[in-house]
């Protein structure tokens, strides 16, 4: 083998195992940054990781919002009207977050599978619900009638 062409194939080895090495540490980031969302039926279930930031919605459990009267502190359930769970949020919550409305609470569960929360994300109307908690709720089968999202069995049917 010639040197000049001993030389290219090292330039070429070199290339190969920079662009490797570019792709690899790329899906890692990106990998490590996906946020999955749990329904409550599945973090019940130990579906959701505990060393990972996930999202978690459903609706707000009437009655089970826990202020703390010395911090911005807040407590509540979340349902999928199967199972719930509780999160804790300690920042101020969205103007629009209510009992009975639909939410998405980003954050890590802690060692009594309980949520806490860095963002809490509600509604921006009376119709919207977001659609991973649509969804959980339309696997448990436990859609509100009066939903938007509710499927009407009139329209399902074909003409």
């Amino acid at each position: 083998m010639t040197p000049k062409r001993k030389q290219k194939l090292w330039l070429l080895g070199l290339m190969l195992g920079g662009v490797s090495l570019a792709v690899g540490l790329t899906l890692y980031a990106l990998s490590s940054n996906i946020n999955l969302f749990f329904a409550p039926t599945q973090i019940v279930a130990g579906e959701a990781p505990q060393d990972r930031e996930i999202r978690a919605g459903g609706m707000v459990v009437e009655g089970s919002v826990q202020r703390d009267t010395e911090s911005l502190q807040v407590r509540f359930a979340v349902t999928d009207n199967n199972e719930e769970i509780w999160i804790t949020f300690d920042k101020i919550l969205p103007d629009l977050f209510r009992e009975g409305q639909g939410v998405v609470a980003v954050g890590r569960l802690n060692d009594r599978q309980e949520l806490v929360a860095t963002e809490v994300l509600a509604r921006h109307d009376e119709n919207y619900m977001p659609p991973e908690v649509a969804e959980a709720l339309e696997a448990a089968g436990q859609m509100p009638d009066h939903s938007p999202y509710a499927k009407n069995k009139s329209s399902d049917e074909s003409y």
